[in-house]
């Protein structure tokens, strides 16, 4: 063997030194602060929140299937606000088939809202109708 061939094999592996840590640590606290904005405010805001969150404080309810186009239109109507709406989902996934909850409700026709006083109006409803009949005003 080579003295060149010596030297080599007696010299250790290269462990990463103090530098490849704080590169390690570095790429961890970019992600957490990434994860702690998105959390906060990366999430969509919409300006009918407070509108949604008052229909459900004020007991307002939607019953709706995934599969009705009505109740989709009504969805679109809030938005990322619809989030706060108070959301009964009356289809089984998979299936065409009402769920019992739905059923006993007496929910006939897509999509139905129903109010704290009982009644029941029936289809995909202007939003300044369910702001008159709760009370919540429109943004």
């Amino acid at each position: 063997m080579s003295n060149f061939s010596e030297k080599r094999e007696e010299q250790p592996a290269v462990k990463p030194g103090p530098r490849w840590r704080w590169m390690i640590i570095a790429v961890a606290a970019a992600v957490a602060a990434w994860g702690v904005y998105y959390h906060y405010y990366g999430r969509p805001v919409s300006t009918l929140d407070s509108f949604a969150k008052c229909l459900t404080a004020k007991r307002a309810r939607m019953y709706g299937l995934y599969w009705c186009p009505h109740c989709e239109d009504q969805k679109e109507m809030f938005g990322f606000a619809f989030q706060y709406v108070n959301y009964v989902e009356c289809g089984v996934k998979g299936v065409r088939v009402e769920t019992e909850e739905c059923k006993q409700a007496g929910v006939k026709n897509f999509p139905t809202w129903q109010f704290s006083d009982g009644a029941r109006i029936e289809g995909a409803q202007p939003l300044a109708l369910l702001g008159q009949k709760t009370g919540c005003s429109l943004p």
